[in-house]
């Protein structure tokens, strides 16, 4: 069996959320759309649904909550939906679903501003809201980025923004914090993205939040569904999947973040200092450690490791086809560390002799390298 540290990218589904879904691949296979009994049934089953993952993070006075595909579709419809005239800013560690839509936005028209990083990937606030004047319309800023773990302050960065443009609107993709910490969507947050594959629910599925009193904008179009924000028939499986498996997310966060923080930590420490640097900041998310070998690449590490039975990741799997990580380039790494990324990602399910393991396997695979490479 291997050891997989690439949870970042994606989880094994909560095994108990998808037999408890399964019966919408089954028997209650109907329309929730339909106004038949079996239908009105599974439209209810959304409902309640809905209100589980809204309420686990959001006041459902203020916030509704539009299930889409998943956390792309979600940031791209935050991004189309709300961009008005004026400018958009963003972070330069944004995932590539905002970064590519912004880019789209900048294609059409649009003046998008990227805001520079720290060294740890999180955004520079005070670079930030330098950007910030009476005509933006949208600024997005990761919650936990996806490829350091570093966790930007969305409450504080989106209530200065609107000290300083009220009108502006503030959008925040949320696909690794939503059930790995804590956190309450403050009124200043107009938008939040989640997805459910990344907590142990079915690929293909998530949802955009979003304040109820803001005008957004239909993504798809056709038979009406989500409130007429996203027609298409519902996922009905996926949607019940990612409740199930939100549930117990919440129930354990606080003791899930200590127990995998101290897990983090083991790690970096088993680690050759020699050869690995620590790009993860310390208070970051506890299920991100990033680190950059010194003058090797990256993906022949993962393949050397892959050998050895852990499974890692280099970075975003977004990124995957770019000889570097932009996101990590913005944190200002030095050119001989860029090559060498490598993302552990844990979950629920990760143990200390998997992550003893993992740091044995990062270490016997670096000098193998570099006694191939003589670096």
């Amino acid at each position: 069996m291997k050891i997989y540290l690439d949870n970042a990218a994606t989880t094994r589904p909560n095994v108990d959320a998808v037999q408890r879904a399964f019966s919408a691949l089954g028997d209650d296979y109907f329309n929730p759309s339909a106004l038949y009994l079996e239908g009105v049934v599974m439209h209810n089953a959304i409902r309640s649904a809905r209100k589980t993952l809204l309420e686990a993070v959001a006041d459902p006075f203020l916030y509704d909550l539009i299930f889409t595909s998943g956390g792309t579709e979600a940031d791209n419809h935050a991004l189309f939906g709300l961009c008005r005239r004026g400018n958009v800013i963003i972070s330069q560690g944004e995932h590539a679903a905002v970064y590519e839509s912004a880019m789209e936005l900048k294609r059409r028209g649009a003046d998008v501003r990227l805001a520079p990083l720290r060294a740890d990937g999180s955004v520079d606030p005070e670079k930030l809201l330098a950007l910030v004047d009476d005509r933006t319309s949208l600024v997005s800023v990761v919650h936990v980025n996806n490829e350091t773990g570093a966790v930007n302050d969305i409450e504080a960065l989106s209530s200065q923004v609107k000290e300083r443009n009220e009108h502006t609107l503030f959008h925040s993709d949320g696909v690794q914090a939503y059930g790995k910490i804590a956190f309450r969507l403050p009124r200043s947050v107009d938008a939040y993205s989640i997805s459910a594959h990344k907590i142990g629910g079915a690929k293909g599925t998530g949802a955009l939040i979003r304040k109820k009193n803001i005008r957004l904008l239909p993504y798809l179009f056709g038979g009406g569904q989500e409130g007429g924000m996203r027609s298409g028939t519902e996922n009905v499986f996926g949607i019940l999947c990612f409740a199930y498996a939100a549930e117990p997310k919440f129930v354990s966060l606080a003791r899930e973040g200590a127990r995998l923080s101290a897990l983090r930590e083991l790690l970096w420490q088993s680690l050759n200092c020699d050869v690995f640097r620590r790009i993860s900041p310390e208070d970051g998310s506890p299920y991100i450690l990033a680190v950059a070998a010194d003058g090797l690449r990256g993906e022949i590490l993962q393949r050397l490791m892959a050998e050895r039975g852990v499974l890692v990741g280099t970075g975003s799997a977004c990124s995957s086809r770019h000889p570097f990580s932009r996101v990590v380039a913005a944190c200002g790494l030095e050119e001989r560390f860029l090559h060498g990324v490598l993302r552990f990602s844990f979950s629920t399910e990760t143990t200390q002799e998997e992550v003893m393991a993992a740091a044995a396997a990062a270490n016997d695979a670096a000098s193998e390298l570099i006694s191939r490479t003589g670096r």
